[in-house]
């Protein structure tokens, strides 16, 4: 699920550097990236009253490995033309000689936001590409800019969110230089308080960055934010303060146009529940309002006015969830926006900040009920999985509140194969995908093009070590519902290596199965970090036939598994020269976060769940 809501420089920062920590060459159980170090980082706000700012950037890099030239050649500033002006950018490239190679002024290239470039209502977003001149390994590269914030997001109010970024950091600091009058809450993590002295009439904040080595992040762990060094801080005394911010300047964006009512009425004619229409409402958004994934903007906070998204058929998620309140609002359903992150951040710092917010869904109370709107490929009446388990801000009454842990999902797989004397094995799969994830695998195979979908079989199959070709039968694609099936068939050349002893595989991986949702769980081998754990239920029933003259000589053994939430259940079975292989998993824990004592548990579990996955029927051909 994309992002929408705007985040300020630092929360930008700390994408790209989660990015890059992700995917870094490092040497084990550590997230530090060895391809740069970063010499200096000074980020000076001086804010005003009125929550404008001036902010100062100062950054130094040197360049390690020479696969840190080509991320590094280029800075992007990210500003927004109806709040923002960036100045005096200063720019240069530092030889080991000393030598500085200065960025010429036509090197400073503005262009607009690409996301916002078919999208006239985001239009003064802007990037500023600052690329540098003569990289190599041992340079260093240096920016200084001023970027200032004419209007501020919230009147009177500042807030900031920071994060170390997945580099050697010599100097990282952070400065919020405060009129006396505005208080600044901070919760700090890995960054601590500088002595500073102050103006008169002024108030100055300091924090610097303690240095040292980061955590490997580890597979489907939760947020870096929610264990690691960062730094939020706030005027925002509490978050019903914040949310009371916010829903002031979106509620005037909501307003029931006659154009609006009138849809509403017919989106809901003959709907008897409540329920029965906001899912009709927003499903209508989801399946014609384009989303439009903006990451700043002067839309920062302030969404367009319903009536606006309605009429260019497009919008970010606030733009979704403001339309999406005014149809229910005409249908007589009171809502709320929903302030959320969607990714994989599960804890709110104390200090309020809209970076940790990055996208709006909608609360109906009376129902109990969220919805997502933005969503292409969750259905109404469900949340897409990253949503799940998640604290929100309910921008109406401030109160905080959850997003459930669990919805119904489905995983079911029904195969058979007919395996001949020369190993040669024809088969015939039927996937169902039922509740939450019936509507993403149905999505995904539109998605597909056709020429793409035929080639399905051969690649799946490529994907398995074996050699054939098939159809594949996309089912029902053009309705919606909690039930989605495929199919396809065909043949495989390799099935089994006969004539003479052989093994053959019990377990085949078809987009998403059992097997997948197990290797999911089991890719660490022990874990430090909090990590995401959401709910399977999933059943594999595979049927092998084998031809006469072939001899089953073995099958593997059952396995029954029930402890820490997780429970596996796996049986073989002969009839005749058939072999049936019955599995299933489910799992269910309190919330989608486990903690790496929950994993002591599981992985003993796990790893004979992957052993019997493994497992292989024996057979000797003539």
């Amino acid at each position: 699920m994309p992002t929408c809501l705007a985040a300020v420089l630092s929360a930008l920062l700390l994408i790209v550097n989660a990015k890059a920590a992700a995917t870094a060459d490092t040497a084990p159980d550590t997230g530090t990236d060895p391809s740069m170090v970063v010499d200096k980082y000074i980020q000076h706000f001086v804010v005003d009253t009125d929550g404008s700012y001036r902010l100062t950037v100062d950054n130094v890099k040197t360049i390690v490995l020479a696969r840190a030239v080509q991320a590094h050649s280029q800075y992007y500033i990210s500003y927004n033309t109806s709040l923002d002006e960036v100045g005096e950018v200063e720019a240069y490239t530092i030889k080991p000689d000393g030598r500085r190679v200065a960025v010429p002024p036509e090197q400073v290239k503005d262009q607009q936001e690409p996301a916002s470039g078919d999208a006239p209502m985001f239009q003064d977003t802007r990037l500023k590409i600052v690329v540098f001149s003569d990289v190599a390994v041992g340079d260093k590269v240096a920016v200084r800019y001023v970027l200032k914030r004419k209007t501020a997001l919230f009147p009177g109010h500042f807030e900031d969110l920071s994060s170390s970024q997945f580099y050697a950091s010599k100097q990282f600091h952070l400065i919020y230089d405060m009129p006396s009058s505005m208080l600044l809450y901070a919760d700090a993590a890995g960054f601590v308080p500088v002595p500073a002295s102050s103006a008169p009439g002024r108030q100055l904040y300091q924090w610097q960055y303690v240095s040292g080595p980061n955590r490997r992040i580890e597979a489907e762990s939760v947020s870096y934010l929610d264990y690691g060094k960062r730094l939020a801080v706030s005027t925002f005394p509490n978050y019903a303060a914040f949310a009371r911010a916010y829903h002031t300047r979106a509620q005037e964006q909501a307003a029931v146009t006659p154009a609006i009512a009138a849809l509403a009425r017919e989106l809901t004619a003959g709907l008897d529940t409540p329920r029965a229409k906001a899912l009709a409402l927003s499903e209508w958004v989801r399946r014609h309002i384009r989303y439009v994934a903006v990451y700043t903007g002067a839309g920062g906070v302030v969404p367009h006015a319903a009536a606006t998204v309605l009429n260019n058929r497009y919008g970010d998620c606030k733009d979704h969830a403001i339309l999406l309140e005014a149809l229910l609002a005409a249908s007589g359903i009171d809502s709320s926006a929903a302030l959320i992150n969607s990714g994989n951040a599960y804890r709110l710092p104390d200090a309020p900040t809209l970076g940790i917010f990055n996208h709006v869904i909608t609360y109906i109370p009376a129902l109990e009920l969220y919805l997502d709107s933005t969503s292409d490929a969750v259905s109404a009446g469900y949340l897409p999985p990253a949503a799940l388990g998640k604290p929100v801000l309910l921008a109406k009454t401030g109160k905080l509140a959850q997003t459930p842990s669990m919805q119904p999902e489905t995983n079911r797989t029904l195969a058979r194969f007919e395996v001949g004397k020369n190993g040669r094995g024809s088969f015939k799969v039927v996937r169902t995908a039922g509740g939450a994830i019936a509507e993403p695998y149905r999505q995904a195979v539109r998605d597909t093009a056709p020429a793409e979908r035929a080639l399905f079989v051969e690649r799946t199959l490529l994907a398995l070590g074996q050699h054939g070709d098939g159809a594949f039968d996309a089912g029902l694609l053009d309705g919606a519902g909690d039930e989605y099936r495929m199919g396809f068939s065909g043949v495989s050349d390799n099935f089994a290596d006969l004539p003479g002893p052989a093994g053959v595989a019990t377990s085949f991986n078809f987009w998403g199965g059992l097997g997948e949702s197990v290797a999911s769980m089991a890719q660490e081998k022990t874990r430090t970090q909090d990590f995401i754990c959401p709910g399977i239920d999933a059943a594999d029933d595979t049927a092998i036939a084998f031809a006469p003259g072939i001899r089953i000589m073995a099958l593997p053994k059952a396995l029954s598994l029930n402890d820490a939430g997780l429970s596996y259940q796996a049986s073989y079975t002969r009839q005749a020269n058939t072999v049936l292989v019955r599995r299933n998993v489910r799992f269910r824990h309190a919330g989608m976060i486990c903690t790496p004592a929950d994993y002591v548990r599981l992985r003993p579990l796990l790893e004979r769940m992957m052993r019997d996955l493994k497992s292989q029927i024996i057979v000797k051909g003539g």
